[in-house]
This record gives structure tokens, C-alpha cells and sequence, in this order.
């Protein structure tokens, strides 16, 4: 591996204008595109096209689609995973997402940040080619979190085990375990507990 993309994954500055990150993203974005074009019940397609798009991933995982992943291959994924459809991944740092996980549509996950100077952010020359310099955090879900519809997690944030985060919610920060959050910017409104449980299920 490169020590620009070591630089990427490890949140330094980086460029994504260089041979293997153009290879990498030219195979994510073209997986993605592969498995936007197959539908739900060809399960035997889809499971080999994430196999080569996604860095692992754990049994019984469903991405209705369509989706689009950056890279692809810096996402993890564990057990009984759900994506409802337009799922959005820019893993320019590590995506961590536990076991039994749920994404409601429209959910994205952004590990990548630019400078907020542009003095720093715009494109300058570098040996004569044009490139600009980004960075990024690693993001994580831990086991049993549902996302509704709408959120976007940023990087850096972790969300704790057993959270829930709101439809529309954008989370900017950590989240304690089993959590309920919402808002923009996202925030903790109480803890969920057995008060929570249904009464009309049968578990």
C-alpha cells in the first residue's frame, strides 16, 4: 500500500489524485454501479459482487439499492445487516458497522472532511499536476443500531450499542450506548430502556 493511502486511512492530509486510489475508486465506483443494475432476488450476483466490493463482511447482510460506495474495500460490515435504498459510504477512512444493524433509506456515512480554509482546501500545483489535499476520521456503528431515514453519520463519531438515531438526524458527535438521537446537529434526547419495550410483541 501506497503512503498516501496509509496517510488517508490514518486521517492525514492526503490526495486522492494518485495511480492506486484512482484504481480503487474507478473498482468501488464501478462494483456499486454493477450492483445497482441487479435486482433484489438475484441474491447469488449481488453476494459476489460485494465480496470483491466490500473489505468484509459478516452472513445475512441485504443492501436493497441502489448504493454507492468511495472505496468499498475500507468498509467492514458484521452480521444481519439492513440498507434500505440510496445507502451513500465514503470510506476514505475505515467504516466499522457491527452485528445486527439498520439503515432506514437514504442514510450516509462520510468519513472524508476538506479544510475549512481555502487557502488550504483549493486545487495548487504540485510537479506540474493540479491536486487538492483532504483528510478524513474513521466512523463506527456499533451492534444493534438503527438509523432512520435521512441520517447522515460524519467521521470521527462512534455511535454506542443498541442506539437509535432519529430520521433527518446529522451526527457530528459520539453517542453513548443505546441512545435515542435527533436533531441537526444530532443529540441525545434520553436513554432507552425496558420502558421502551412493546407490550404487542411476543418477545
Amino acid at each position: 500500500m501506497e503512503l498516501n493511502t496509509r496517510n488517508m486511512l490514518e486521517g492525514k492530509p492526503y490526495t486522492p489524485a494518485t495511480a492506486e486510489l484512482n484504481r480503487y475508486a474507478r473498482q468501488g465506483h464501478r462494483l456499486s454501479h454493477d450492483y445497482n443494475l441487479t435486482y433484489g432476488d438475484q441474491t447469488e450476483q449481488r453476494a459476489t459482487i460485494l465480496a470483491e466490493l466490500l473489505g468484509a463482511h459478516g452472513q445475512n447482510i441485504y443492501l436493497q439499492g441502489p448504493i454507492q460506495f468511495d472505496y468499498g474495500r475500507f468498509t467492514t460490515i458484521g452480521d444481519n445487516f439492513y440498507a434500505n435504498f440510496n445507502l451513500t459510504v465514503l470510506d476514505t477512512c475505515p467504516v466499522t458497522i457491527g452485528d445486527n444493524v439498520m439503515l432506514g433509506p437514504n442514510v450516509s456515512l462520510l468519513t472524508a472532511k476538506h479544510p475549512l480554509r481555502y487557502q488550504q482546501r483549493n486545487l495548487r500545483e504540485v510537479d506540474g499536476q493540479l491536486l487538492d489535499y483532504e483528510f478524513g476520521a474513521p466512523l463506527t456503528i456499533e451492534d444493534n443500531c438503527w438509523l432512520g431515514g435521512n441520517v447522515t453519520v460524519l467521521g470521527g463519531v462512534t455511535i454506542g450499542a443498541g442506539s437509535v438515531i432519529g430520521a433527518g438526524t446529522v451526527v457530528t458527535k459520539d453517542v453513548p450506548a443505546n441512545s435515542l438521537v435527533v436533531g441537526n446537529p444530532g443529540r441525545v434526547v434520553r436513554q432507552i430502556t425496558e420502558a421502551d419495550r412493546l407490550q404487542n410483541f411476543p418477545w
